[in-house]
């Protein structure tokens, strides 16, 4: 399987069932993959930046199936000290 194909999957967190969205890099160590990255979600469409980049240990991968890669990970939280802006 390439890296394409993996980021064409969604990612989908079991406990939840939330889409986490889609692999964007993995992390080697001594020729295996330990981790895979998912980049932060654009915020107005880039203009505000990016969420902080989402790390998930390569063991947290349940399964890959067709069209998904089912996770079994804790999720973070978003910051609760991010600014609310009132134009948004």
């Amino acid at each position: 399987m390439t890296l394409q194909e993996l980021h064409e999957k969604d990612v989908i967190q079991i406990k939840s069932g939330e889409n986490l969205g889609r692999i964007d890099d993995l992390v080697f160590e001594n020729s295996q993959i330990v981790q895979v990255i998912l980049h932060g979600r654009s915020r107005l469409f880039g203009l505000l930046g990016r969420d902080d980049d989402l790390v998930i240990p390569w063991l947290a991968i349940k399964t890959i199936g067709t069209d998904v890669v089912m996770v079994d990970t804790e999720i973070p939280q978003p910051h609760a000290s991010r600014s609310k802006h009132s134009w948004l």
